[in-house]
């Protein structure tokens, strides 16, 4: 059932745990400003809405106001130069990679972090090889929750909606593959928020060494469930 099947997945917080490197470079940014730090909570709560929208609730919860653009810019440029010092792939990610991509299915990632940022680390964790097309949340128009993200990459990718899956970790994943008409698994051990089956997803997982059952079973049009490994 994988074979022509687009498995597309979110990466912070699905894929990677880029957790400690997006605090490392949030903080070092704050901190040139004088602005005191944010705990990996913080950040991994918000990860998902991307570097700017970090920053704007870093300033908010400190109740002061910056320059956001130089934050900013400061942000991408520490981020970029240690884009994978801390960062790792979940456990079971990569031998769910190879699993998935030795079944035939092409496999994609929608991401709102910056196309050029999620090459790079990809590339840095030698994953890049695994995935026919990536799109940022400047790849296109528009971005996560629009579905035109989603459906957008899936084509850049060969594949057809109708065929694909999204493996996500957040409301904002859940709200576009749902907008798209496409599946969604969600994992329990990325950063959205608890509790995650309240959001009425296909299907959830605990590891990824459930993945591939997981998806071969939304592909023949299994009932919503929990996968555990």
């Amino acid at each position: 059932m994988m074979k022509d099947a687009t498995i597309v997945f979110d990466l912070d917080g699905t894929l990677v745990d880029t957790a400690p490197d997006l605090t490392n470079a949030l903080n070092h940014a704050l901190a040139r400003h004088g602005q005191a730090p944010v705990s990996a909570a913080t950040v991994r709560s918000l990860v998902g809405l991307g570097a700017r929208v970090m920053i704007e609730e870093g300033l908010r919860r400190a109740g002061v106001t910056g320059d956001l653009e130089a934050m900013l810019g400061e942000f991408l440029v520490h981020y970029e130069a240690n884009i994978a010092k801390e960062s790792r792939p979940f456990p079971g990610a990569v031998a769910a990679l190879e699993r998935l991509a030795s079944s035939g299915a092409r496999l994609a990632v929608c991401t709102n972090k910056r196309e050029y940022l999620s090459r790079r680390l990809l590339q840095e964790l030698e994953l890049k090889d695994y995935f026919g097309a990536v799109a940022g949340r400047d790849t296109f128009a528009v971005s996560k929750p629009d579905p035109g993200h989603l459906t957008g990459v899936i084509a850049l990718a060969g594949g057809k909606t109708s065929r694909a899956v999204m493996i996500g970790d957040s409301e904002v994943d859940l709200r576009t593959a749902k907008a798209a008409g496409v599946p969604i698994v969600l994992v329990s051990f990325g950063y959205g928020a608890a509790p995650l089956d309240s959001l009425e997803p296909e299907a959830m997982i605990d590891h990824f060494d459930a993945l591939q059952g997981c998806a071969t079973s939304l592909l023949i049009g299994g009932a919503a469930r929990r996968f555990r490994s």
